[in-house]
């Protein structure tokens, strides 16, 4: 059995306390003392020592993992599914490890929304410098000039991208419960243009840059010879203090800053953006939206900015456990009653797909989606969707337009 090394540096405290502890309470002195010097301790800088290097392959195939013809994550070798623990008592290194696959996982999406579905990728903000930081969406190629209908797809918060419901499901289940490449193929198949938003990306991370420090000999007051000792010892001093560091902090990463993008620095600002500058610009007459979980909160805040324009142009809203609250929003009523009209949230809930969840807040109607599973509340209610939203598109044709009053027939008659 291996013993890291933490557990050697600990040990012997360990058994003091023991010891101490069997003591009189003369001894409850010690024991304080000792508590303190363990709360001092940084347990997960001890627990970096043992670590290996966080150095991990950046294709899937160094990973030795592919997805199979059934879209699932399988061992190229083993055929198993993916394993979280690699290594034992590592959770640490096993999360950065999995967060590595993730990366690549994300990559292999983005590549099979434009070579699979068929998407292009656009750059945000539209009117970006070469040097500004930048995200991007993607579209179908009617989905400004499409003149029928329009699907806008929302992911949730976290870790997840363009074309993802869930990361967890990608890598555990399978791509088209994880991935919204299934709503996008069958929008596409029932004449809809698609518009995939990216409301986590919302900045790029850049190394921190190194402040200078300023050297003693640039003090001209000094002897010569005293500055060149002086140096001497800084540059021993910064010797010793670097390899500390090394030693205290092995697998210390680098110090990132964010630089935030343009109009895009939240989930909020990015779907204001991308129907400011896309989906209130495209030709659709109709226009449908699918957000998940966080995604429902940018909506209702998309509304609240955008009451009227969103109004005249969105047919029907499916929101899937949508994490969004008419109250802390401050939705208004008009809004309230306009979501109990065209929107539909499906819930996680061991109730049947489709079967009505009491409500305790005044917007949408809410049903189950058929799993208690958050993450897989999308996939489950795929059906019914689009079912939603076929019967809200037909309900909005078959509705008369308002009728032509005498005032009204007068000014077109003056416009003529």
């Amino acid at each position: 059995m291996s013993i890291s090394l933490s557990s050697l540096i600990l040990l012997p405290i360990w058994i003091s306390m023991a010891q101490i502890q069997q003591g009189g309470p003369d001894e409850k002195e010690k024991t304080t003392a000792l508590k303190d010097l363990l709360s001092r301790i940084d347990l997960d800088e001890l627990m970096k020592k043992d670590e290996p290097p966080l150095d991990f392959p950046d294709t899937l195939e160094g990973f030795e993992y592919a997805f199979n013809e059934k879209g699932q994550l399988r061992h190229i070798k083993t055929g198993e599914p993916f394993v979280f623990n690699y290594r034992e008592d590592l959770h640490r290194w096993n999360q950065k490890r999995y967060e590595a696959l993730g990366e690549i996982i994300t990559k292999y999406v983005y590549e099979l929304l434009e070579k699979d579905c068929n998407l292009k990728k656009i750059s945000i903000p539209v009117d970006a410098t070469e040097s500004e930081p930048k995200s991007f969406i993607f579209m179908s190629e009617d989905a400004l000039t499409n003149p029928q209908k329009l699907m806008v797809l929302i992911h949730g918060s976290g870790v997840v991208r363009a074309g993802q419901w869930a990361r967890r499901l990608i890598i555990n289940e399978d791509l088209d419960s994880g991935t919204q490449i299934p709503f996008i193929k069958r929008a596409m198949d029932e004449g809809y243009g698609v518009i995939v938003l990216n409301p986590n990306e919302n900045y790029i991370e850049v190394e921190k840059p190194k402040i200078p420090v300023q050297s003693s000999s640039d003090s001209s007051d000094e002897p010569a010879e005293k500055r060149e000792r002086k140096d001497k010892v800084s540059k021993e001093t910064k010797k010793r203090r670097d390899f500390y560091e090394k030693y205290r902090n092995p697998q210390r990463e680098k110090e990132m800053m964010q630089l935030y993008i343009r109009e895009n620095g939240s989930p909020e600002e990015h779907a204001v953006y991308v129907w400011d500058h896309f989906v209130a610009q495209s030709a659709a007459e109709k226009v449908f939206f699918v957000a998940h979980s966080y995604g429902g909160l940018a909506f209702v805040e998309l509304m609240i900015q955008r009451e009227a324009d969103v109004k005249s142009k969105v047919t029907a809203v499916a929101l899937t456990d949508s994490v969004h609250n008419v109250w802390h929003q401050e939705a208004g009523k008009t809004i309230r009653e306009w979501m109990r009209e065209n929107c539909c949230n499906w819930v996680s809930s061991s109730e049947p797909l489709d079967t009505s969840v009491e409500s305790m807040l005044p917007d949408c109607p809410r049903v189950s989606a058929g799993t208690d599973r958050h993450e897989l509340t999308s996939w489950k209610s795929f059906p019914s969707i689009f079912k939603f939203f076929t019967e809200a598109s037909e309900a909005k044709s078959s509705s008369p337009k308002p009728a032509l009053t005498r005032r009204s027939h007068r000014i077109k008659h003056e416009e003529l």
